[in-house]
């Protein structure tokens, strides 16, 4: 990796980041660094520092940027909506990644953007326990989203069965956020005429274009909350019933693209940065990790842009992409990090310089 190639990436961060020279370095070395060598681990991560700098040298420096170095919750949000460079409003996925460092739990919270093309962290926050999300936990990162962006730009939110809870989906409706959440079929619905049936009974006959509109009923406190609700037969005849504000069948097509998120977990692990290499296990350091992350990601993407234009990767005969968009930008970004530096940089510049941050 040459010396260029980092002061050049530092300089067009460096509007964006508040950072002093050093550090924003720093930061640069670990974005790069991160792409170039496939994983988070620090000790390999050092050896990519260009110079004669030792490499003990270099890993005790990357130890301390997370040591010392707080940055804003959300301080990568806006170099993420630039270099993916799609108006709002968007299609928001919510899920979660976890895994185990000895018998720690690391756990993420994550809101992502699925576009057609791209599929990138936008707000994240790290669970102090493992298992589920709990209905605080959810709130209050919608409600930083909500502090950047307004309730306009969310074309819908999709979520899987972990995120039914009543009080969440009150709040988005209220909120006036659009949504798309998998509900399981034991759950009670209360219809129209006051009879109260579990969505499995009540979709026991599909109909393709049946929308039934119903009520989830009232508990601990919280009122009943009205929704539309839609299913389908998938796989092993079991039911994907869908409940949304929106009527008709466009929540239930939409909700294809929640797989979206977890294709994202899958490029931010292994099957291309190796998340969980990490060793790291405070909430501090792994957020700020996660926006290292989420920057090389989107990067990622905008080079496969720059590489495809408006095509689209080709298909193998069975009809999947030979590559994925994500596939396509990670092994150009690092053919030219080896091969033409400069270049490597040009999408990310294009996109910041292109595009107003907000």
């Amino acid at each position: 990796m040459e010396i260029r190639f980092l002061t050049i990436l530092s300089q067009t961060l460096s509007a964006h980041v508040s950072l002093g020279k050093t550090r924003l370095e720093t930061l640069c070395l670990l974005v790069a660094g991160i792409i170039s060598t496939r994983t988070v681990n620090l000790s390999h991560i050092a050896a990519e520092r260009p110079g004669r700098v030792s490499v003990a040298s270099t890993y005790r420096r990357l130890q301390r940027f997370f040591q010392h170095v707080r940055l804003d919750d959300d301080w990568v949000v806006p170099l993420i909506v630039a270099l993916i460079g799609s108006r709002p409003p968007w299609v928001l996925c919510l899920d979660r990644t976890n895994w185990k460092i000895g018998q720690r739990d690391v756990n993420f919270l994550v809101l992502a953007i699925a576009t057609r093309r791209f599929r990138v962290p936008l707000m994240w926050t790290v669970l102090g326990h493992g298992g589920n999300s709990d209905t605080a936990e959810r709130i209050a990162l919608m409600k930083r989203y909500l502090a950047l962006f307004p309730n306009d730009s969310i074309r819908i939110l999709l979520a899987d069965r972990e995120f039914e809870g009543l009080e969440w989906m009150g709040f988005l409706a209220a909120q006036g956020i659009p949504f798309a959440i998998r509900l399981k079929e034991k759950r009670i619905v209360e219809l129209p005429c006051g009879k109260r049936l579990a969505l499995g009974s009540l979709f026991g006959k599909i109909r393709p274009s049946q929308s039934i509109r119903a009520r989830l009923p009232g508990r601990d406190g919280h009122p009943a909350l009205e929704l539309h609700f839609t299913a389908k037969r998938i796989k092993r005849g079991e039911l994907l019933i869908i409940a949304s504000t929106q009527p008709g069948l466009g929540p239930l097509k939409l909700y294809r693209k929640r797989w979206a998120i977890e294709c994202l977990f899958g490029d931010a692990k292994t099957r291309g940065l190796n998340l969980e290499d990490t060793r790291l296990t405070i909430a501090s350091k792994l957020h700020l990790l996660m926006g290292i992350v989420a920057l090389a990601v989107a990067w990622t993407c905008r080079t496969a842009t720059d590489v495809m234009g408006r095509r689209t990767p080709p298909r193998k005969k069975h009809g999947y992409y030979a590559k994925s968009w994500f596939r396509v930008g990670f092994d150009e970004l690092r053919r030219r990090m080896r091969t033409d530096p400069h270049h490597a940089t040009d999408p990310l510049v294009k996109a910041l310089k292109s595009r107003r941050v907000v």
